[in-house]
């Protein structure tokens, strides 16, 4: 998200999340241009997506953008995630790509060092494809910890990915395939699905 009015749009539609990324290669980057802005919302989580970026950097966006959780998308480890939750107040999402060759036991180190799993579909972009994985993959995901799915989800998919009643999925995450523009939601698209979702 990035543009104010569409964020006001977006919040309307009672999500429980919204996200702002600080990832200067994505299209989607937030930059600094709305900061009070989005330090001021209320009644939404505000997610920091982040890649690779130092503790430091984090830090300093938690505290200037008011963050109430961040998704790291990159390579970080279990003993920054842990550092990372110890420090802060925030929730903690760690993001996996996932494909045919994933190794679900790679999982296994961030147990208790993190409070949420993102599943998206495997790219050399840091996600954002629009594809979606096999969700049949999920099947081997072993441990209790929850988790976001995240990754070609779309108006005709979404009550789908609901129909493997697993109680470890946690949140939907609705991305590219609901925007006008990267960045820019499709807000009656979005609307018509979030009711989708709650019949």
């Amino acid at each position: 998200m990035k543009y104010p009015d569409n964020i006001v749009a977006v919040t309307a539609l009672a999500i429980d999340y919204i996200g702002f990324i600080f990832y200067e290669k994505s299209k989607r980057f937030v930059g600094n241009a709305n900061q009070e802005y989005i330090k001021g919302l209320k009644a939404v989580i505000k997610v920091g997506v982040f890649v690779n970026a130092s503790l430091t950097e984090i830090y300093h966006k938690i505290d200037e953008f008011n963050l109430n959780a961040v998704q790291l998308h990159g390579d970080e480890s279990p003993q920054f995630c842990e550092e990372l939750k110890q420090h802060t107040a925030v929730t903690v999402i760690k993001a996996f790509g996932i494909d045919q060759h994933f190794d679900w036991t790679v999982l296994n180190v961030y147990a208790g060092a993190i409070d949420y799993f993102l599943f998206d579909t495997k790219s050399n972009s840091y996600g954002g494809t629009g594809m979606r994985f096999d969700w049949s993959l999920l099947h081997q995901y072993k441990l209790e910890c929850p988790y976001f799915l995240s990754g070609g989800l779309d108006a005709n998919n979404v009550k789908d990915a609901l129909q493997a009643n697993d109680p470890r999925l946690y949140a939907l995450d609705l991305n590219s395939k609901f925007e006008v523009e990267p960045g820019l939601k499709d807000i009656d698209l979005l609307a018509h699905s979030i009711n989708s979702i709650k019949k």
